[in-house]
């Protein structure tokens, strides 16, 4: 998850040698990311960049249309999608598109949207990405109406990229806590504190690292974020030392923890937690709403169920075309059952949603403080390694330590940050972040990390959505 932030000189032209960095960072972006995400593609900034052809059905289908198969075409329209989010058709006309981790893209043109995953194959030990293609996606207009289905075709050749599968060897055997794993932790440093989580034995290896998120390769480098501009540290300096929507002014504008079990459904509770805070602190905390997960995880098309999803999608996209219900509409159950929310439940909808920065690729810790500040809370994704489910308190940071018991990977955990501030003895800085990992695990549910060196990839990407209350 690699930010960049595009710099413009005075001419109006891209400054050359920030084009090249920043380039550079999105292409390793698309590197770093090989399994990262909930499907299994892996496509890459440049695979995409460039002229597509989309066929597109008729635009009379309402939210609910069905784009498993596409229809007959009537529309054919051509988009060309440049550096940095520039999105123009064969008009001329001009709008905007990002990138959905490697996963994905959304195009924001004409006064329309349009969504699909990049199309994929899978093996028996292997996936092969086809990143000039799309499965069939929907379109829909501003007013979240006049729908239509459509797929996508690069108008130059991307070759197939394939890579093997991560296997996950014996994730079935029961989770074992490592005391001596907690030991080292505490021994090594002292800017956190580990303990055993008893309570996560009641799980399989598999359960417990499927909490974190998606699976990622084990890599030894890591992105960083976009440098932060002049104009940007100007803005930042104006703000407190430190915030937290869990007290502003006495006033609590944070719903309460909850715990996701043992699906991987990250993603759906960071979602609603973002938009939960988003209704308090937009009504003074008149309303108070606890949103559904599992309407995400069993109705969304946009998501895997409990393989994993993304925040930009949920938080956004589907709580803007479909909406969000209240958790009593369709309680969760931690399992990816059939669809079965209540009808007749009112549903709350966003008005808007980007990426911290404004596209993917233009986040860093600069511009998730300011819009921490004036907007609310923020959802987030990050790496989790094997220490963090031992995280009991303090300002976390990975050690480098494994997990001796279990056999883990890398995954892709998405939570919401609700403030920041610094120590006072040690001035190191952190993130305070609100996990789903229920109120008995770190500082009652929460906990905090360093802030500052994109810790785990925590200021690579975040997203901001604005609430219909």
């Amino acid at each position: 998850m690699v930010c960049m932030l595009a710099a413009v000189n005075s001419s109006g032209g891209m400054c050359s040698s920030r084009v090249l960095s920043i380039l550079g960072a999105l292409l390793i972006a698309g590197i770093i990311q090989l399994a990262a995400g909930d499907t299994p593609a892996n496509c890459l900034y440049e695979d995409v960049r460039g002229t597509w052809t989309f066929m597109e059905t008729e635009r009379l289908g309402s939210h609910n249309i069905d784009c498993d198969t596409l229809g007959a075409i009537v529309h054919v329209k051509n988009f060309t999608l440049a550096f940095p989010d520039i999105a123009t058709d064969e008009l001329s006309n001009a709008g905007t598109w990002t990138m959905i981790y490697n996963q994905g893209f959304e195009i924001n043109i004409n006064q329309r949207s349009y969504f699909a995953f990049l199309y994929y194959e899978t093996g028996e030990n292997s996936v092969t990405s086809y990143c000039g293609h799309t499965f069939t996606g929907w379109s829909r207009d501003k007013t979240v109406r006049n729908w239509s289905c459509f797929n996508a075709t690069k108008t130059t050749e991307v070759p197939p990229r394939t890579t093997k599968r991560l296997t996950r060897m014996d994730l079935v055997q029961p989770y074992k806590n490592d005391p001596a794993l907690v030991q080292k932790i505490n021994k090594v440093q002292r800017s956190w504190r580990a303990k055993e989580y008893p309570e996560l034995e009641k799980f399989t290896t598999g359960e417990v690292q499927r909490r974190g998120g998606s699976v990622w390769p084990d890599l030894q480098s890591l992105p960083v974020p976009a440098p932060a501009t002049a104009e940007q540290k100007a803005r930042v300096a104006l703000l407190p030392n430190s915030f937290d929507w869990r007290n502003v002014s006495g006033v609590n504008y944070v719903s309460p923890v909850r715990n996701q079990g043992s699906c991987g459904s990250c993603y759906a509770f960071a979602s609603m937690a973002n938009l939960e805070s988003q209704v308090r602190i937009a009504t003074q905390n008149q309303r108070q709403d606890v949103f559904s997960p599992q309407d995400v995880v069993s109705c969304s098309m946009l998501a895997q169920g409990c393989l994993g999803g993304f925040d930009y999608l949920i938080a956004g996209r589907y709580a803007q075309d479909q909406g969000v219900v209240a958790e009593e509409c369709n309680t969760y159950t931690g399992k990816e059952d059939s669809c079965n929310t209540n009808l007749s439940c009112p549903r709350t909808y966003v008005s808007a949603y980007k990426h911290v920065g404004g596209y993917y690729g233009a986040c860093n810790e600069e511009v998730m403080l300011e819009a921490l500040v004036e907007t609310g809370p923020i959802s987030v994704s990050f790496m989790v390694y094997d220490d963090f489910h031992n995280y009991d308190g303090g300002i976390y940071h990975y050690t480098g330590l494994r997990n001796e018991f279990n056999p883990f990977e890398i995954t892709n955990h998405v939570v919401l940050v609700v403030g920041y501030g610094a120590d006072e003895d040690t001035g190191e800085k952190y993130w305070i972040v609100k996990n789903s990992w229920g109120n008995q695990w770190g500082e009652d549910g929460f906990f905090r990390i360093r802030r500052g060196n994109d810790e785990c990839s925590l200021e690579s990407m975040a997203v901001q959505v604005t609430i219909i209350p």
